[in-house]
């Protein structure tokens, strides 16, 4: 399975909202990691919210069924460093990504992806999914 960003909207982007709105009219590609044999599976959001950090790349994604009950969650959070080939010149280099996505299923049970990358010697990158009783913080 090939990963894609789990929204098409930049970090640290923000949207022209209606006043008084929490609501992002950016929706998320809550679909981007499931897997097509679950999709009956789960309940379908209907809205999202979207957080955002400001100091660094990272975000929260909400999504909320008919009766405004979250049934989708995620979250991606990015880790830059300073890094230098010659130690005058510094680039910014991505040292670390983590993020989740998670679907209530119709029996209360939440589908949960998640994947870690540490980058460059520190490891290696994990992925994989689990059935958890409870929406993952």
């Amino acid at each position: 399975m090939r990963e894609r960003p789990s929204t098409n909207c930049p970090y640290n982007t923000h949207f022209r909202r209606r006043r008084g709105s929490l609501m992002d009219p950016c929706q998320p590609d809550w679909r981007s990691s499931l897997p097509r044999e679950w999709i009956k599976a789960i309940i379908p959001p209907i809205r999202f919210r979207i957080f955002r950090e400001s100091e660094i790349p990272a975000r929260r994604i909400l999504g909320y069924n008919r009766s405004g009950e979250i049934c989708f969650s995620a979250h991606d959070y990015r880790l830059i460093d300073l890094r230098s080939d010659d130690d005058e010149d510094f680039y910014p280099a991505l040292a670390y990504a983590e993020s989740s996505m998670a679907w209530r299923l119709r029996d209360g049970r939440w589908l949960v992806y998640r994947s870690t990358a540490p980058f460059g010697d520190e490891g290696s990158h994990d992925t994989g999914f689990s059935l958890e009783p409870e929406m993952p913080r």
